[in-house]
């Protein structure tokens, strides 16, 4: 219990501390925000901060830091330092920097800002990637909800029935004014989201309180009952609720509803680092529910085979359940059900504003919105029908890791060049490079990609991180050390 409360803490100092450092270093000024500069009743609309806040954390969160905390649950509490730190020096400079550097840019989709800052090249790759990672976001959350609504409905209400109601709903979100759907409905999601991890968090330290297992050293050295290495499977596998890429997608929607750039650390930051608590909280439950009396490897052992056996769905609902009673299973059906869809809805209305971007189609028009939105939605309903669901999981989890490389480069790219002082770059750098390695040696690890071992793995993993480290000094700290913005000028 005291690692879990040293950690929490841990998260609120990094938000309170790290995320004005952050600030300062991008130096955030009064210049007038997209949505205030041309509110176009669709896209840029001027919103209250408590709302966008909240719509963010839904936006970012879904299912992400509920499903994979329980995952990462079963390398044990060593996946809380992964959360922690991959939150506040990762995950909250990467969600703050995407989100920023769209505001500065006019609201502009997070390929296109890719685009400015590291060449034509990388500007059609992100093009290409963000729509499809995208679209494979919709599609994960549209098959999951669907079928877990499919067994608590009739048997005439099948999977096809909820799927093609879910596509209905994505349609008509993807296209209509932000604030009609998603930002009147989002804020009551996200408060729902919130008090779900709360009431987990207190029946947890409550009722089992004395069995969450603390942060020792044996704990480094416990190994997951499946045999998966922590490095760099945990590091993949935990993504929302520490750094992900898909989040660089969501936060230009809310660059373009902020009314000024001092909203940006509540927002951006700040909705990152409550992400980051609802990881750890159901990080800990995870482990803890199924500990026998203080026994580790019994939590971990219990955690996995339930994975296994029902999915993450069912230890959701079990742990609600068992620790809350009905209510906890009505806010259970709530998180498991309706934060997937509200992800996988602007999944798809992000994606819609990367091909608007790209090819520089106006979307003030319904006709336009639809045009765009229709085939993305019937694309992605093809696909749901005929890939297994594991496998468009496991795809998107390594694409969503090397996005979140991609962005944090290219925000040291903007650090260098407008950031206070220079030098300040560095705070995007490292975790840039630890994500490289991450993310390269994942995709020459996991048996879905290459599948080779650790020993070729680690090492390959490790000097391409180097190798992107080096080209970075040597491209904007020799060669291009002379340009940067002079401190009193606005880009």
């Amino acid at each position: 219990m005291i690692t879990f409360f040293i950690c929490l803490a841990i998260l609120i100092v990094g938000f309170l501390t790290y995320s004005k450092v952050i600030e300062r270093v991008f130096r955030v000024d009064d210049r007038p925000t997209p949505a205030v500069a041309h509110p176009d009743g669709v896209d840029y609309v001027p919103m209250k901060t408590w709302r966008i806040f909240l719509v963010q954390l839904l936006n970012i969160a879904g299912l992400g830091p509920i499903y994979g905390a329980l995952s990462g649950a079963c390398w044990g509490p060593v996946v809380y330092l992964w959360i922690i730190f991959g939150t506040i020096l990762g995950g909250g400079v990467h969600d703050f920097l995407s989100g920023m550097m769209s505001e500065r840019n006019d609201g502009k989709s997070i390929s296109e800002v890719v685009g400015l800052y590291m060449g034509k090249v990388i500007t059609f790759i992100m093009r290409v990637f963000s729509v499809v990672l995208l679209v494979m976001v919709g599609v994960n959350f549209s098959v999951g909800p669907a079928d877990l609504l499919a067994t608590l409905t009739p048997e005439i209400f099948g999977t096809m029935f909820w799927l093609i109601v879910i596509m209905v709903y994505y349609l008509v979100a993807t296209f209509l004014p932000i604030d009609k759907v998603i930002g009147k409905l989002y804020p009551i999601f996200g408060i729902c989201l919130i008090i779900m991890a709360a009431g987990i968090g207190g029946a947890t330290i409550i009722l089992r309180g004395s069995d969450m297992p603390e942060l020792t050293a044996a704990a480094f050295s416990v190994v997951h009952p499946s045999g998966l290495p922590k490095w760099a499977m945990m590091f993949v596998t935990v993504a929302c609720g520490a750094i992900s890429g898909f989040h660089a997608t969501q936060s230009p929607m809310m660059a373009r509803c902020i009314k000024s750039e001092k909203e940006g650390r509540t927002v951006f930051y700040g909705a990152m680092v409550a992400e980051g608590v609802i990881a750890l909280i159901w990080a800990a439950a995870g482990v803890t529910f199924y500990t026998n009396h203080g026994s580790l490897l019994d939590g971990m052992s219990g955690l996995t085979s339930a994975i296994a056996a029902g999915g993450a769905g069912d230890v959701v609902y079990q742990i609600s359940t068992t620790l809350l009673g009905p209510v906890g299973g009505v806010l259970a059906m709530i998180g498991v059900i309706a934060c997937p869809i509200t992800s996988g809805d602007t999944a798809y209305r992000s994606a819609r504003l990367t091909i608007a971007d790209w090819f520089h189609i106006n979307q003030s028009k319904t006709s336009l919105r639809a045009a765009l939105s229709i085939p993305l939605l019937g694309v992605g309903a093809v696909i749901a029908l005929t890939l297994p669901w594991e496998v468009l999981w496991r795809y998107f989890s390594w694409s969503n890791q090397t996005l979140a490389m991609i962005v944090l480069w290219t925000g040291a790219v903007f650090l260098h060049k407008y950031g206070f002082p220079p030098m300040s770059c560095l705070m995007a750098v490292l975790p840039a490079t630890f994500m490289s390695a991450v993310s390269i040696t994942y995709f020459f690890q996991a048996p879905e990609c290459l599948g080779l071992s650790t020993a070729i793995a680690y090492p390959i993993g490790l000097i391409v991180a180097a190798a992107f480290l080096i080209l970075f000094v040597w491209r904007t700290l020799i060669v291009g050390k002379n340009d940067v913005t002079p401190l009193n000028t606005k880009n």
